[in-house]
């Protein structure tokens, strides 16, 4: 059998660490050894690397273990792990078990088995609290309204593909982007399998409202020019009804109904078409940042650690 990696981006996952080790090496037993684990830890500010570095030195099964130097979000920890895996199939779970690791042996087996290319994981349901499914709700659907049209409704958090697929996806070399947004544009065969998201057991997600807001603006401003689009509408429509308000003002004027000139309607006026312009040169200068930084060829991540543990390396 072809080598599978599993790409574990690692973050405040402290206590969930234990089970997540059990749950991998079960899957190493199952895929008869034919599997690395690739745990990449992206700037936790716990004990996380030090505990899998004691941990993996413990373990039969092959695994890498990278450090980033800092922080740099899970996407670029993901990017950092398939560059480093062995496999010639991959794979991608997170750290906290909410979805299931057998999942990834059915990723295995139909990239083994059929001409696919791609295999997401789509949530079928999920056992959050209320609040944070409704969240992931109106997030998702601004998602697949504005961003990926023919994203699934549940969204996506795992996936698994080939080495081909994984070449392409590494070519695709932005930072402040979205990964989700870039499997579905790449296109190839692709395959969806679902599942049932499970309620989060250990620790709290670092998953913040901030960092879904700025993931959505990642994934807009680098797929899609809408805001742009709405901005000249709106653009057009204010001079149309400015057009039209200056008309009936004129008019008014001439026939002697405006006798003291309104200075309410003035500044307000003023405050909106202020407003406006400063909405669009912060779309404008969202998207020149974004190219800025894109010009910039700095590394999107930087390992400051990197190692091997496993039966290859007894």
């Amino acid at each position: 059998m072809a080598l599978l990696s599993l790409i574990i981006p690692v973050y405040l996952n402290e206590d969930s660490l234990g089970s997540l080790l059990e749950a991998v090496g079960d899957l190493d037993l199952k895929l008869e050894h034919d599997f690395e684990a690739v745990f990449v830890v992206d700037g936790s500010p716990d004990r996380c690397y030090e505990i899998l570095r004691d941990a993996l030195s413990q373990r039969s099964f092959r695994s890498q273990l990278i450090l980033l130097s800092k922080n740099f979000g899970s996407f670029m920890a993901i990017r950092t792990g398939l560059q480093a895996g062995k496999g010639d199939r991959f794979a991608v779970m997170a750290a906290d078990l909410q979805e299931p690791p057998e999942l990834v042996l059915q990723m295995s087996a139909i990239l083994a088995t059929k001409d696919i290319d791609v295999v997401v994981g789509v949530r079928e349901s999920r056992e959050d609290p209320m609040l944070s499914r409704m969240a992931s709700s109106i997030f998702w659907w601004v998602y697949r309204r504005y961003v990926i049209t023919d994203l699934p409704p549940g969204g996506v958090d795992m996936f698994g593909c080939n080495k081909a697929f994984r070449d392409s996806l590494l070519t695709l070399n932005e930072g402040h982007s979205s990964l989700v947004a870039q499997i579905f544009w790449l296109g190839f065969r692709r395959e969806i399998v679902t599942y049932s998201r499970r309620k989060r057991e250990h620790g709290k997600s670092a998953w913040t409202f901030r960092k879904k807001l700025n993931y959505l603006m990642d994934s807009v401003f680098s797929f899609t020019d809408l805001p742009v689009r709405l901005l000249v509408r709106l653009g057009m429509t204010g001079s149309l009804v400015a057009m039209l308000l200056g008309v009936v003002v004129l008019i008014a004027k001439i026939s002697g109904m405006i006798s003291v000139p309104g200075y309410a309607m003035t500044i307000l006026i003023i405050s909106f078409l202020g407003s406006l312009n400063l909405l669009g040169i912060g779309i404008v200068g969202s998207y020149a940042w974004r190219a800025y930084e894109n010009t910039k060829n700095r590394p999107l991540a930087i390992p400051m650690r990197i190692e091997s543990f496993g039966s290859e390396n007894e």
